[in-house]
């Protein structure tokens, strides 16, 4: 990678007279390389809390809008301490040609020079459990929504995580994967299926309490995928740069698309649609923010505006399942769509950066996104039967469930 951009940062860091911690014989990473993955750490941390809070939290009623704060909030603090444990050894770990990693528990034999990559990566261990969330919102648990996660964190993500980044089956095959539509989103959605189904519908489903809320939640989000998407490049790079625009465009064209159906349909383009078809967009690109070049990210905000308003409005209706908050039709249609999109957008003639033919890359993302959901719906659903046999069920009662989670879960009310 070409780093034409860590040259300037470095001498600028040299001329202040500032020390570099990361500045060893040890570390593969420049000081502007350091400063960038330290902000992208960041930046991903900064989507679980506050951004997915505020975003989930808008669009649930007023009685259950504490809830998915505590639930963002303490799934941030369990998954970072599950990840200093396990979480880092099983997903990141020595790869020894299984699905999972092995030999750094407690985070024995991690070193300084590896720590920035692992709180990297585990800004991901927390932020995909807590989108799943989104689809069961109300009504689930908060013993159930924890055990849940973290044996789902476990035994879906780790395994996932290896195998698509660190030495495993589909990085040796060659799926292309770079911020996680396989890992993230395409896995998550397909967990959050089981899930709604699993668990069931809603009482009594009401609008968002809150759209300017879930407004700053978006925002916060777009921002934070800079971190998501361009920290996986590993430092500052043009690769890096590229992907940064890439990843803005996408949102900005999906949101537009999105806004523009709904225009077209019900003549009034709503807050949460625009705001929703801009999650969309950045879903989709994720995996292929790393080979896509401008053109690309259009025709992937695009095709992902339009077939994720499908999925999480015409599909979700025909098909009845009660996904709260969108996360089938958005992330996990999304993370398929742009996880395919990968062997068209990283094509030369779309101004790409793949270097395999159509045909050879689309089977093999076909293949990645093939088994991921069959593993990841087959793992979620004994999950679920797990934490519904520890937790004596997965959701509150009818009479906790009218009164609201805030009250009857944690005893509080953010409104009078």
């Amino acid at each position: 990678m070409r780093k034409k951009s860590t040259v300037s940062v470095s001498a600028i860091i040299l001329l202040l007279g500032i020390p570099s911690a990361f500045a060893q014989d040890s570390s593969s990473l420049s000081a502007g390389d350091t400063a960038w993955m330290l902000t992208a750490t960041a930046l991903v941390l900064f989507m679980t809390i506050p951004g997915l809070a505020l975003y989930y939290g808008g669009q649930v009623q007023r009685k259950n809008v504490l809830s998915v704060l505590m639930n963002c909030f303490a799934l941030t603090c369990v998954m970072s301490v599950v990840w200093l444990i396990v979480g880092y050894s099983l997903s990141v770990g020595e790869s020894g040609g299984g699905f999972f990693g092995r030999g750094h528990v407690f985070h024995q034999g991690v070193g300084r020079e590896d720590i920035l990559e692992s709180a990297f990566r585990m800004t991901f261990f927390i932020f995909t459990p807590a989108l799943i969330i989104g689809t069961f919102v109300e009504r689930m648990k908060f013993s159930a929504m924890l055990l849940f996660s973290v044996l789902w964190g476990l035994t879906v993500f780790a395994p996932i995580c290896h195998i698509t980044w660190f030495g495993g089956w589909f990085q040796k095959a060659g799926v292309v994967d770079l911020a996680g539509g396989i890992v993230v989103h395409l896995s998550a959605g397909v967990a959050a299926l089981i899930a709604c189904i699993m668990v069931g519908k809603r009482q009594n489903p009401q609008p968002p309490h809150n759209l300017p809320m879930t407004m700053m939640g978006t925002a916060m989000l777009w921002v934070g995928w800079f971190g998501f998407n361009g920290g996986s490049q590993g430092g500052a790079s043009d690769e890096a740069s590229m992907t940064l625009f890439v990843t803005h465009i996408s949102a900005a064209t999906a949101a537009i698309v999105w806004a523009a159906i709904e225009w077209f349909t019900i003549k009034k383009p709503s807050v949460l649609g625009i705001a929703t078809g801009a999650i969309a967009g950045l879903a989709a690109i994720t995996p292929a923010s790393g080979v896509a070049g401008p053109m690309g990210a259009l025709l992937i905000g695009a095709v992902s505006g339009i077939s994720c308003w499908w999925a999480s409005v015409r599909l979700k209706a025909a098909l009845g399942y009660d996904d709260s908050l969108d996360v089938v039709g958005v992330h996990g249609v999304g993370g398929l769509v742009g996880t395919l999109m990968v062997a068209v957008v990283g094509l030369g003639s779309m101004g790409g950066f793949g270097d395999k033919g159509f045909a050879e890359q689309l089977g093999l993302q076909f293949m990645g996104a093939g088994f991921t959901i069959v593993y990841t719906a087959f793992v979620t659903m004994i999950i679920l039967l797990v934490t519904m046999v520890v937790c004596g069920g997965l959701r509150v009662s009818d009479s906790e469930e009218k009164k609201g989670l805030d009250q009857s879960s944690h005893g509080e009310s953010a409104y009078d």
